[in-house]
């Protein structure tokens, strides 16, 4: 099979390592299945070909493309720069792309900025979420219910829909939690690889960037642990399942 790439943008090592097991658990695929790239620390090779790979996976970050430049880091501003340098030839192509949070944060902006903090923002927690009519019979949607529950926490979201693109699922609180452009590029708002052990670990990483209270993390967590989220994780196993190609 050709590998999958994953495009990787935290820059905590331990949140990074911990999405990349999430991926690789809930989309069945094993490490020698894909080609990893923590943004964060290396650059992408110049001579990426895209044909190379069955798809292309990239995770969540803290970053935020809607910020103004100044107020990016050098690495934030390093890690949108290449997933953004991607996107001409993956939309160009119609190549096989998933993009978590970040990830449709970053298809939003490419397809017309329309991402910014003005409204559905959400705090981390469970989102509840609907599968639209057309994504009813979308086949990264298949086997998952009408109506299921999944982890978010964002501060940005997509406030239209972008041009080109089918609105798959949406949330009273966010419209837009599931996107495709062209027949294969998708993007989620929600955290399709998320499970209460691995938000429970963000929750410590990140209570102090602004997410949430960081008095309220002994409450989340605990949210975390009652949650029932099991349905987004099928999105991710979908997509391996309908895009792996023989190498």
């Amino acid at each position: 099979m050709k590998p999958f790439l994953i495009l990787q943008l935290r820059p905590e090592t331990e949140a990074s390592d911990d999405e990349y097991q999430a991926i690789l658990t809930k989309s069945g695929l094993s490490a020698e299945d894909t080609v990893r790239i923590r943004l964060d620390v290396e650059d992408l090779p110049r001579d990426l070909e895209l044909d190379a790979f069955s798809g292309v996976i990239v995770g969540g970050g803290p970053g935020c493309v809607s910020d103004a430049p100044d107020k990016k880091s050098d690495i934030e501003a390093r890690i949108e720069d290449a997933v953004l340098g991607l996107m001409p030839e993956i939309t160009g192509k119609d190549f096989p792309f998933l993009g978590c949070c970040y990830g449709i944060g970053i298809l939003g902006h490419h397809l017309g900025r329309t991402v910014s903090k003005e409204n559905y923002s959400e705090d981390v927690g469970v989102s509840d979420c609907s599968i639209t009519p057309d994504g009813s019979n979308d086949p990264l949607l298949k086997d998952i219910p009408d109506r299921f529950f999944a982890f978010v926490g964002h501060k940005e979201a997509v406030q239209r829909l972008p041009e080109g693109c089918t609105h798959l699922v949406s949330s009273p609180t966010c419209p837009y939690q599931m996107i495709r452009f062209g027949h294969n590029v998708y993007a989620t708002q929600f955290h399709p690889e998320a499970d209460s052990d691995g938000f429970e670990v963000r929750i410590g990483i990140y209570k102090h960037r602004g997410y949430f209270r960081p008095e309220d993390a002994d409450d989340l967590v605990q949210m975390c642990r009652s949650a029932d989220v099991h349905a987004p994780e099928k999105v991710l196993r979908n997509f391996v399942d309908v895009y792996a190609q023989d190498a």
